[in-house]
Parts: C-alpha cells; structure tokens; sequence
C-alpha cells in the first residue's frame, strides 16, 4: 500500500550539529510524543529528558503525519507505531495505523507503511509481546483489530476485526459503542477492552500467532452505567487491574485471574476532591506505577492528576490527593521506567510538565522543567539500545 502525503515526509532532519545532541553520550532518555495535528508541519515529536533532573529538551518534529494520537513502541525497540485518529481513509470510513523504523540513535523515524485500522476514529493500540501484532481499538463505531507486523516492521491488513454491539445510560455519549483502549496481559493470553459506549471492559483470549481474538468466557465486566470507562491498566502482580471513567469521574478496581482472564470488581472510587463538580470534569489516562504501590489519573478540568496508594493485599485505594499539571487539559501522561518522574501532557496548553515522584510517599513534586509540544497527547519513553 502507498504512503499517504502526510507519512512520505518524515523527518530526516539529521544536520550534524542534531546529531551530535541526539547521540547517547549525554545519556538522555528519549520521549516520543503523539500529537493532535493543526497543520502539515506537524506530527510525532521527540523530547530528550535528563534521567537526574527531569530537564527536557525539545528535538523537534521526527514524523510529519495527522494527529497521531497515540503510540507503541514494538519490544525489539526498532520500530513505532502510530494510530492516525482519523475517520476517513482512502473512501472509507475509518482511520489508519504508520508503522515506522526507529533510527540506531532513536533521533529519527522512518516511514515503512500505513495501514487501515478498520473503524473511525483509532484512539488507542499496542504490540503483542512477541512483536507480531499491532492491537488497536477505534472510538467511532466500537470495534478492536489485530494488524500483523511484517519481520521489516511493516504492517499487514487486518487478520481480525471485532465489532462491539450495544449502547448504555447516557444518550449523548453512550448511544452505541465506542473502543477506547486495548491492553494485553503479562503472559499475552488475554485482550481487555474498554468500550466507553457499552459501559464493559471486553476481554478477548488472544492467539499471536493467529492474530486473532476471541471472546472470552465470561466475555466482559462491567461498570456502573454511565460510568464511560477508558483507558486500563494492570498491576505489576499480574493480579490486579485498574479502568478510568472518563464520564463519571472515577477508577475501578479489579481483581483479575490471570488463568481465567476474568475480572472482578473490588472498589470504584472518585478521582476528584469531595465538593468538586463532576459535570466540569472528564477523566483520560491511568498508570500504575512500576513498584505497584501507587496508581495516578488524569482529569480533565480539573486539570489534575489524582494519586492513590495501592493496598496490593485486597487492591483497594487510598486517596492521597491531587497535583495540578501546570497546564490545561492532561489528556494522557507518562511514568518514566525508573519511577522517578512523571509527564503529564497539556493538550489544551502545548505542554509537557514534569514532576518528580516521592518513592515513599507517592506524591508529585513540580521540577519546574518543561516542553512546548503542540497538543500533546502520549508519552512513550525511550532508551536506544535497550
């Protein structure tokens, strides 16, 4: 398949004065960040960040293509993925996925090819495990695919496409389904799905070599009507799981059976302060954070990210308060793979903050540092080599 206009022209903007700032001698963890796209000079950016300080350095543009929204990096660290949220693709009505090749110093991408993802509106996706499948979920229209990885990276048309049917309580944002994230689980048996629209997390048994889904049996859970849950995230003991609602304002936690791939609810709690009017808020993004103990969410008009303490015995939270972000509109954010920092993405400000994690406490601290990003959207941290 052709490359779109957009995608021909990714940057290979290497003067050697960039290169020489890109290369690994300063030891800088790189951060890809997914973007919403005003204009054509516009796309994937690439930040540089200082594993000591947090500080950020801005290295421009490294792939012009529309409003890739969000991003996954396959596990042999070579290539990206990004979907494109879009509804309209070569006549139809859908949105695509860019596969592109990371360069050696990670200071560069390099188009490979596009394919459909085969619903409007693609929002959210991941590499299987075994680096042979794009996972990606669409907003418009419900449904999740599975796009196989070619060994150069490159994308083949869907092996699987499965609808999502239904509706919930809500008549403006719930008049049918809406995929909002895809995750896959430690051992890559199992897909969750959230379907903002149906009110259920869809669980799939997943086969890679396959590329296919399945559903599972039981074949979802659900959360409280009109709750819109979004995005998700398991614990790193692989016995807990985690949804956002966006419509309600609140996270769900489960418990989830690792050989079952089946999840049950244990507590949903307000990611909001008490007296904070929830009709002014709407939540976007979930992480654990990687020693388990603390989980953190975005809101969205509230503009703040919330912090829980994880009881990882019954998987019950623990408010622990809120941070604002520094900006407008925490769309998603990112924990760094050390814990130390996280970033939070303003889309509705052009910033990317940081701050510094207390390890004992869980709490953020403002570093003061950092970058103007054009409607930020996904962080993805990246080590070349590694």
């Amino acid at each position: 398949m052709g490359l779109r206009a957009t995608t021909l022209i990714a940057l290979l903007t290497t003067s050697a004065a960039f290169g020489a700032a890109a290369s690994q001698e300063d030891d800088n963890v790189l951060v890809f960040v997914g973007t919403y796209t005003r204009a054509d000079d516009q796309g994937i950016n690439l930040l540089a960040m200082d594993p000591d300080t947090g500080r950020l350095e801005s290295r421009g543009v490294v792939a012009r293509t529309e409003n890739p929204s969000f991003l996954a990096i396959h596990p042999s660290g070579r290539f990206l993925y990004a979907v494109n949220e879009v509804v309209q693709y070569e006549g139809e009505p859908s949105g695509y996925v860019s596969a592109y090749r990371i360069a050696d110093d990670g200071a560069a991408l390099a188009p490979i090819n596009e394919q459909s993802s085969r619903g409007g509106a693609p929002c959210h996706l991941v590499v299987d495990a075994t680096g042979k499948n794009v996972l990606v979920a669409n907003y418009v229209g419900g449904s999740v695919a599975v796009l196989p990885i070619e060994p150069d990276g490159a994308l083949s048309p869907a092996s699987d496409v499965e609808q999502h049917v239904g509706s919930s309580v809500n008549p403006r944002r719930q008049e049918g389904p809406h995929g909002h994230s895809i995750n896959l689980d430690a051992a890559n048996r199992f897909a969750v799905a959230a379907d903002l629209g149906l009110d259920k997390l869809l669980v799939y048994r997943f086969d890679p070599e396959a590329g296919s889904l399945t559903p599972n049996d039981p074949p979802s859970a659900s959360v409280s009507p009109g709750a819109g849950p979004r995005h998700f995230d398991f614990h790193p003991n692989g016995r807990l799981a985690f949804v956002i609602n966006e419509i309600a304002s609140t996270i769900t936690a489960f418990r989830y059976d690792p050989e079952a791939g089946s999840l049950t609810e244990i507590q949903t709690i307000s990611t909001l302060p008490e007296g904070f009017d929830s009709s002014r808020n709407s939540t976007a993004d979930i992480h654990v954070h990687p020693s388990g103990r603390f989980l953190y969410g975005s809101n969205r008009g509230h503009d703040s990210i919330a912090i829980f303490r994880i009881d990882e015995a019954d998987g019950t939270l623990e408010p622990l308060g809120h941070q604002e972000t520094g900006g407008k509109t925490p769309r998603n954010f990112g924990i760094d793979p050390s814990g130390r920092f996280l970033l939070a993405a303003n889309q509705g400000t052009d910033t990317v903050v940081v701050f510094r994690i207390d390890p004992d406490t869980g709490a953020l601290e403002p570093t003061g540092h950092r970058a103007e990003v054009p409607m930020p959207v996904c962080i993805k941290f990246y080590r070349p080599g590694e």
